[in-house]
Protein backbone atom coordinates (compact mmCIF):
# COMPACT_ATOMS: atom_id res chain seq x y z
CA UNK A 1 0.00 0.00 0.00
CA UNK A 2 1.41 3.09 -0.88
CA UNK A 3 -0.38 5.75 1.23
CA UNK A 4 0.34 9.70 0.38
CA UNK A 5 -0.63 12.61 2.34
CA UNK A 6 0.87 16.19 1.81
CA UNK A 7 0.88 18.19 5.08
CA UNK A 8 0.84 21.55 3.63
CA UNK A 9 1.21 24.60 6.24
CA UNK A 10 -1.79 25.03 8.43
CA UNK A 11 -2.38 28.82 6.47
CA UNK A 12 -0.98 30.26 9.83
CA UNK A 13 2.47 32.83 10.05
CA UNK A 14 3.17 30.30 12.36
CA UNK A 15 3.24 27.38 9.94
CA UNK A 16 4.37 28.40 7.10
CA UNK A 17 6.31 25.43 6.03
CA UNK A 18 5.08 22.79 3.84
CA UNK A 19 5.73 19.20 5.04
CA UNK A 20 5.18 15.93 2.90
CA UNK A 21 4.46 12.90 4.39
CA UNK A 22 4.55 9.67 2.20
CA UNK A 23 3.78 6.44 4.59
CA UNK A 24 5.04 3.65 2.24
CA UNK A 25 5.16 0.75 5.29
CA UNK A 26 2.70 -1.42 6.59
CA UNK A 27 4.65 -2.22 9.73
CA UNK A 28 3.26 0.75 12.37
CA UNK A 29 -0.04 2.22 11.51
CA UNK A 30 0.59 6.40 11.94
CA UNK A 31 -1.37 8.88 12.71
CA UNK A 32 -0.93 11.91 10.20
CA UNK A 33 -2.61 14.48 12.09
CA UNK A 34 -1.05 13.87 15.09
CA UNK A 35 2.40 13.58 13.04
CA UNK A 36 1.87 16.84 11.69
CA UNK A 37 1.30 18.24 14.73
CA UNK A 38 4.56 16.86 15.97
CA UNK A 39 6.69 18.44 13.21
CA UNK A 40 5.47 21.62 13.04
CA UNK A 41 6.23 21.78 16.65
CA UNK A 42 9.81 20.74 16.20
CA UNK A 43 9.67 23.01 13.80
CA UNK A 44 9.10 25.95 15.99
CA UNK A 45 11.28 24.60 18.32
CA UNK A 46 14.44 24.40 16.17
CA UNK A 47 13.35 27.76 14.30
CA UNK A 48 13.92 25.99 10.97
CA UNK A 49 13.13 28.41 8.53
CA UNK A 50 12.76 26.34 5.04
CA UNK A 51 9.57 26.17 2.87
CA UNK A 52 9.44 22.23 2.24
CA UNK A 53 10.74 18.75 3.33
CA UNK A 54 9.37 15.59 3.51
CA UNK A 55 9.34 12.48 5.43
CA UNK A 56 8.72 8.74 3.67
CA UNK A 57 8.25 5.64 6.05
CA UNK A 58 9.41 2.90 4.33
CA UNK A 59 10.13 -0.60 4.93
CA UNK A 60 12.62 -2.52 5.93
CA UNK A 61 13.45 -3.82 1.98
CA UNK A 62 12.76 0.01 0.85
CA UNK A 63 15.44 1.43 3.19
CA UNK A 64 18.39 -1.10 3.09
CA UNK A 65 18.27 -0.05 -0.89
CA UNK A 66 18.66 3.28 -0.60
CA UNK A 67 20.88 3.07 1.96
CA UNK A 68 23.03 0.66 -0.48
CA UNK A 69 22.88 2.68 -3.50
CA UNK A 70 23.67 5.99 -1.84
CA UNK A 71 26.14 4.72 1.43
CA UNK A 72 26.98 1.26 -0.76
CA UNK A 73 26.27 -0.33 2.59
CA UNK A 74 22.97 -2.73 1.96
CA UNK A 75 22.83 -3.44 5.59
CA UNK A 76 19.33 -1.97 7.84
CA UNK A 77 19.00 1.43 9.26
CA UNK A 78 16.67 3.01 11.24
CA UNK A 79 16.65 6.46 9.00
CA UNK A 80 18.38 8.41 6.29
CA UNK A 81 18.61 11.73 5.35
CA UNK A 82 19.36 13.93 2.11
CA UNK A 83 19.52 17.71 2.60
CA UNK A 84 18.99 19.81 0.03
CA UNK A 85 19.47 23.65 0.35
CA UNK A 86 17.43 26.58 2.42
CA UNK A 87 13.96 26.60 0.30
CA UNK A 88 13.35 22.51 0.27
CA UNK A 89 15.19 21.44 3.22
CA UNK A 90 15.47 17.74 2.08
CA UNK A 91 14.17 14.31 2.54
CA UNK A 92 13.70 12.02 5.47
CA UNK A 93 13.32 8.17 5.38
CA UNK A 94 12.41 6.25 8.45
CA UNK A 95 11.81 2.58 8.59
CA UNK A 96 9.34 1.99 11.56
CA UNK A 97 10.08 -1.80 11.37
CA UNK A 98 13.44 -1.13 12.92
CA UNK A 99 12.24 0.94 15.80
CA UNK A 100 9.27 -2.33 16.84
CA UNK A 101 12.32 -4.46 16.38
CA UNK A 102 14.44 -2.39 18.29
CA UNK A 103 11.52 -1.56 21.03
CA UNK A 104 11.03 -5.71 21.17
CA UNK A 105 14.72 -6.37 22.08
CA UNK A 106 15.62 -3.49 24.37
CA UNK A 107 12.23 -2.07 25.79
CA UNK A 108 10.78 1.03 25.95
CA UNK A 109 7.87 2.67 23.74
CA UNK A 110 7.74 2.37 19.40
CA UNK A 111 6.38 5.85 19.31
CA UNK A 112 8.34 7.30 20.76
CA UNK A 113 11.32 5.05 19.11
CA UNK A 114 10.64 6.25 15.80
CA UNK A 115 10.16 9.87 16.52
CA UNK A 116 14.00 9.56 17.67
CA UNK A 117 14.63 8.69 14.55
CA UNK A 118 12.91 11.29 12.79
CA UNK A 119 14.75 13.82 15.05
CA UNK A 120 17.83 12.63 14.47
CA UNK A 121 17.47 12.26 10.69
CA UNK A 122 15.82 16.15 10.60
CA UNK A 123 18.95 17.04 12.84
CA UNK A 124 21.01 16.27 10.01
CA UNK A 125 19.41 18.39 7.52
CA UNK A 126 19.98 21.00 9.91
CA UNK A 127 23.81 20.20 9.53
CA UNK A 128 24.21 18.39 12.73
CA UNK A 129 26.84 15.16 12.53
CA UNK A 130 27.85 12.68 14.77
CA UNK A 131 30.81 10.62 12.87
CA UNK A 132 32.95 12.50 15.48
CA UNK A 133 32.73 12.06 19.55
CA UNK A 134 32.19 16.06 20.06
CA UNK A 135 29.67 16.43 17.16
CA UNK A 136 27.81 12.95 18.35
CA UNK A 137 27.98 14.70 21.93
CA UNK A 138 26.22 18.17 20.67
CA UNK A 139 23.96 16.24 18.32
CA UNK A 140 22.52 13.66 21.34
CA UNK A 141 21.84 16.54 23.79
CA UNK A 142 19.81 18.60 20.69
CA UNK A 143 17.81 15.56 20.01
CA UNK A 144 17.05 15.19 23.81
CA UNK A 145 16.14 18.46 23.70
CA UNK A 146 14.02 17.95 20.72
CA UNK A 147 13.02 14.76 22.66
CA UNK A 148 12.21 16.45 25.87
CA UNK A 149 9.93 18.91 24.27
CA UNK A 150 8.14 16.89 22.38
CA UNK A 151 7.58 14.68 25.33
CA UNK A 152 6.50 17.81 28.17
CA UNK A 153 4.06 18.83 24.70
CA UNK A 154 2.47 15.30 24.80
CA UNK A 155 3.70 14.73 20.86
CA UNK A 156 5.44 11.54 21.09
CA UNK A 157 2.40 8.92 20.41
CA UNK A 158 2.05 9.11 16.35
Amino acid sequence: MDRRTKSESDGSSKNPICINIYNQQKDLPLSVPRLRGALFSLVSFLRISCKEFSLFFVSKRKICKLHEEFFQDPTLTDCISFPLDKEYLGDIFVCPAVAKEYVEKNGGEVYEEAMLYIVHALLHLLGYDDLDAQKRKVMRAKEKACMDHLRKSELLNL
